[in-house]
């Protein structure tokens, strides 16, 4: 890796082998240009069922739920219909809509479900299985967004999604090694569709999907089918068969909540982002509030200095989303004192520049949300790190950021018999048991605990930027709750840094999430000089291999021109025309 050096400034510079985790995989600091839409995601063949959605004529809208439905097909690790997610969308002319369609606890589900008579979390009960899947709402939230703003049939947007499981596509080296994940091969049908009963799939081979097709075809003919009709029921018979705990009932009374989406500002830009129950759009412009009162530019992109500022108010911000965030509709959550920008600057007074806060010693500023400094402080809860995001653009302007997720990688690992499709294991999002650690290592409250209806917190950001009225960024991520630090690390690469997107997207990311006490840092990036400083300022200081996946497209204010960056770290594709 070479860099050059300064005192604490650190510059990137861009080689192809910065991220040598997925063959073949080839990284450039120059985004995808195209005049007139984009879309980037996480698999190629999604993002050019989006533009082709486009071209025949369909809307930022139509494109998002083609994307959506080819994930579902071509990266069964998230792309889903047995899960959720939340869509953001922004209208050309400026008015922007917030679908919450994240999966909810069954009526069966109970606070206690995963503990075993002494009161101990029973392995893997809320990760593995059919009792660890919430209803999916995937299905619902696209189809809804497809009826409420977009401008083709649903059948023709769905065509690319099904054509994709009828005929099957190649799948890539990541897909190979994923498919050889061993939960799969504890259910028969995940075991004979995705490992071919123990003859696994090779790279470059074709998977075909034909349960998954026929799934499709009677989704496009009438979404309520998944809800109401023979694909609910195949589902709640399969479910009671195998001791899950989805009904019929349950899949008949899922909506999609139609939500205010957060605003905020930030150095002249405004930002546009996710409400609860996801705790991406608070984090996020929190962080960015008390990052408003320093000159981070000045300080230079992947400082020493630069980096513990904003780590230090990633903890405060992930702080509050411990302890003050969770469902909206099963708790009051004080989003606007959360992202004032006066409570944003008494944070700030707290923050030493020069030596890290001790997370367990943090006080809230004196006269904020007093009531529940008494509270148990515990660490927030996790967001698999198999979540997907995408972005897109159209030629007029309208713009959506899409994050869904099955939870874990494949989810609970249980395909719907005969349907071909996975279930999440979202249940594992809640508290198992508030005060103890969950499969991310991450110690959840009672905020969180498990209910009947109830909507998991998430991490998950996406997020829209604009400048003077004009649209100029749309952004997300995968990667537990360092989905909402990549989002705001590719925001400052582009806003104070002077980066493009692709190189904002590119860039070695850092986080913290207050507890553990810990700086996590890519494992490949950081100037030893950066490190040694942060270390000597109290930062403990942990790396590990790349992480997250940020889809992300960027429109040039001058000329208008759409700019698609996908995540090197995976083998995803912006196209565009």
């Amino acid at each position: 890796m070479n860099f050059v050096r300064k005192p604490l400034i650190l510059k990137l510079v861009v080689v192809l082998s910065l991220f040598p985790g997925r063959a073949g995989l080839a990284q450039s600091a120059q985004p995808v240009h195209a005049q007139h839409a984009m879309v980037a995601s996480v698999h190629e063949l999604a993002s050019q069922a989006g533009v082709e959605i486009m071209q025949q004529g369909g809307n930022a809208v139509d494109a998002a739920v083609a994307t959506g439905f080819a994930l579902a097909v071509v990266h069964p690790q998230a792309g889903n219909l047995g899960g959720g997610g939340f869509m953001l969308f922004r209208e050309a002319q400026g008015k922007a809509y917030f679908l919450d369609f994240r999966e909810q606890a069954p009526a069966a589900a109970s606070r206690n479900m995963y503990l075993d008579q002494q009161g101990n979390i029973i392995p893997n009960a809320s990760m593995v299985g059919y009792k660890a899947a919430g209803v999916p709402g995937s299905v619902a939230g696209l189809a809804l967004a497809q009826k409420k703003w977009g401008k083709l049939p649903l059948k023709r947007v769905m065509a690319p999604a099904i054509r994709l499981a009828k005929k099957g596509f190649p799948l890539n080296y990541a897909d190979v090694d994923d498919l050889k994940d061993p939960k799969l091969a504890q259910f028969p049908e995940s075991y004979r569709i995705f490992q071919r009963d123990g003859r696994l799939y090779q790279q470059n081979e074709i998977l075909r999907q034909p349960e998954l097709a026929k799934t499709l075809e009677r989704i496009a003919k009438d979404p309520q089918d998944f809800y109401r009709g023979k694909i609910a029921q195949a589902l709640a018979a399969d479910m009671q068969k195998n001791g899950g705990l989805i009904t019929e009932k349950d899949l008949a009374q899922y909506q999609v909540k139609e939500r205010e989406p957060l605003k905020g500002s930030y150095r002249g830009y405004e930002i546009i982002s996710a409400p609860p129950p996801s705790s991406g759009g608070v984090v996020l412009l929190e962080v960015l509030n008390m990052l408003e009162g320093y000159d981070l530019p000045k300080l230079g992109n992947r400082s020493a200095d630069s980096i513990h500022l904003t780590v230090e108010a990633f903890r405060r911000a992930f702080m509050d989303r411990a302890e003050l965030l969770g469902d909206p509709d099963f708790s009051r959550i004080p989003v606007a004192q959360l992202i004032d920008k006066k409570y944003a600057a008494a944070w700030r007074e707290s923050i030493n520049p020069a030596h890290a806060s001790v997370s367990t010693a943090l006080q809230r500023p004196a006269g904020t949300f007093n009531q529940l400094d008494r509270v148990a402080r515990v660490a927030a809860p996790h967001e698999s790190d198999n979540t997907t995001h995408y972005s897109v653009v159209d030629a007029q302007g309208n713009a959506v950021a899409v994050t869904t997720t099955l939870n874990g990688t494949l989810g609970s690992g249980v395909t719907a018999q005969g349907l071909g499709f996975l279930l999440n294991n979202e249940m594992d999002d809640f508290s198992a048991k508030p005060g103890a650690p969950n499969s991310d290592e991450l110690v959840q409250g009672e905020v969180n605990a498990i209910a009947p209806g109830k909507r998991p917190l998430s991490s998950m950001t996406p997020t829209i930027a604009t400048k003077d009225g004009k649209l100029f960024l749309v952004a997300g991520s995968r990667g537990s709750g360092r989905i909402i630090s990549s989002v705001t690390n590719i925001l400052l690469g582009v806003i104070d840094y002077g980066l493009n997107i692709q190189e904002a997207v590119n860039a070695p990311r850092f986080h913290h999430q207050w507890m553990p006490d810990a700086l996590r840092l890519e494992d490949v990036g950081f100037s030893p000089d950066t490190i040694a400083i942060l270390e000597s300022r109290g930062h403990k200081i942990e790396t590990s291999p790349a992480w997250s996946d940020s889809e992300c497209v960027a429109v040039d204010l001058k000329t208008g021109d759409r700019m698609g960056a996908s995540d090197p770290r995976f083998p995803g594709r912006a196209v565009g025309y």
